[in-house]
C-alpha cells in the first residue's frame, strides 16, 4: 500500500530531517516531533488496518509518585486506588481485550514489543520518547498520543483515556 510506504518515507527521511532542523531551533523541536506523530497516525488510519492483537504501551510517568506500588513490572499490581490513571487504563484495556504495558524507558520498550509481538500499537508517551518509537517500531503500525504533563516531564503525567479508546477502536475490527 502506498500509506506505508508514505510512512516509511515520513519517519526515515522527514523525521531525521526535521530533528536536524531541531539542533538548530531548539525551541521547535518538540513541535516537528508532534507533527511527526500526527502525519504518522494519519496515515496509520488510513491504511485501514483492522487487528485484535493490539498492545498498549504507557509510559511508568503516568503513575503517580506517591504511590507505594511500583507497578513498572507488572501494571496489574495496582491497587486502582484511582489517584492516578492507571486505573482506568487497565479497565479500558480489560475492557477492549488488548496487552497492556508500562515501559520505563525505550529499550524496556523494545523488548515488550519483541516478546509480545503485536499487529499494531497505541502508545502514550512524550513527543521525544514517542516519535522516536514509532520509527523504531516501523513497519509495525502505531497510533501515538502525547501525554500531558502538568508537572514538567516525567512526573505525574496524564492522557485522555476517550484518545486511547478512540484509537484501539480505529484499530479493532
Amino acid at each position: 500500500m502506498w500509506t506505508k510506504l508514505l510512512r516509511g518515507i515520513v519517519l526515515k527521511i522527514y523525521y531525521p530531517f526535521l530533528m536536524l532542523l531541531g539542533a538548530f531551533f531548539k525551541d521547535k523541536k518538540e513541535g516537528f516531533q508532534r507533527h511527526v506523530i500526527n502525519l504518522n497516525n494519519k496515515l496509520v488510519l488510513k491504511q485501514g488496518i483492522k487487528t485484535r492483537k493490539i498492545l498498549l504501551m504507557l509510559p511508568h510517568c503516568l503513575q503517580i509518585d506517591k504511590c507505594d506500588i511500583r507497578i513498572t513490572n507488572n501494571i496489574y499490581n495496582c491497587k486502582r486506588c484511582g489517584r492516578c490513571g492507571v486505573k482506568d487504563l487497565i479497565a479500558v484495556s480489560e475492557e477492549k481485550q488488548v496487552e497492556l504495558y508500562m515501559a520505563t524507558g525505550g529499550s524496556v520498550a523494545r523488548k515488550i514489543v519483541t516478546d509480545v509481538r503485536p499487529q499494531a500499537i497505541v502508545a502514550v508517551a512524550c513527543e521525544r520518547d514517542l516519535s522516536s518509537g514509532i520509527v523504531d517500531s516501523y513497519p509495525l503500525p502505531v497510533i501515538g498520543i502525547h501525554n500531558e504533563r502538568p508537572y514538567g516531564p516525567c512526573f505525574n503525567t496524564n492522557v485522555s483515556i476517550e484518545k486511547v479508546i478512540e484509537a484501539i477502536n480505529a484499530l479493532c475490527p
